[in-house]
């Protein structure tokens, strides 16, 4: 049998000695009353780009959903899995959070393989490139943009997705009326691995601004 990854262990006893140690109390207060985040966030399964560590937060502050491309697809209920609607069936339905971020990220794996037209699958059922089918009206337009270089096509497109996205919140019923009713924000954010900066969507305009440090 494959041993467990050792680095994950030390991480564990690192873990252990310190932060849990120190805020053992809050962690039994979870345990024991269950968490209460205000804030869901939509985040990319890449491992640069982890929301707990990007915005610091503690145990119990954040729900987090990782998928590829950080992408939300649109509200349709049938006999299949949806592990996105989900855990946002749980966020809102349940934990009533008041705020819902999309937060994508540069370099994105997902989104090259989008625009990456002729690529060829990972394996013949190629989930990935289903998946990332969810956004191929915009990964044509931007793809054929011989006007952008390749960077600026990878930045527009993951930065299109992250609108794509927080439309396609809107099409669930129960998002579109607790915003409507001024108890749900909807929001997106681009993080750049390479600078550590953090670019925030214009609710009004959809415009991306730069977080100030």
């Amino acid at each position: 049998m494959m041993d467990f990854p050792e680095k994950l262990l030390n991480g564990y006893h690192i873990f252990m000695k310190s932060r849990f140690t120190h805020e053992r109390e809050r962690y039994k207060q979870l345990a024991y009353e269950g968490q209460k985040p205000e804030t869901m966030v939509i985040a990319c399964c890449d491992s640069r780009a982890a929301p707990e560590t990007v915005f610091d937060t503690d145990p119990g502050e954040i729900f987090v959903m990782r998928n590829v491309a950080n992408l939300v697809p649109p509200f349709h209920p049938d006999k299949e899995y949806h592990a996105t609607s989900a855990a946002l069936e749980f966020a809102v339905q349940s934990l009533k959070v008041k705020n819902i971020v999309v937060l994508g990220h540069a370099r994105c794996g997902g989104i090259r393989n989008a625009l990456d037209l002729d690529g060829a699958p990972l394996s013949t059922v190629d989930f990935i490139g289903k998946w990332m089918g969810l956004l191929t009206p915009a990964a044509e337009a931007v793809a054929t943009n011989t006007l952008m270089t390749s960077g600026e096509r990878q930045t527009a497109l993951e930065r299109i997705s992250i609108r794509y996205s927080i439309n396609n919140l809107r099409t669930f019923p129960w998002i579109k009326r607790r915003e409507d009713q001024g108890k749900l924000a909807l929001h997106g954010a681009w993080f750049d691995i390479a600078t550590g900066e953090l670019w925030i969507m214009d609710r009004r305009t959809g415009d991306f601004i730069r977080a100030e440090e």
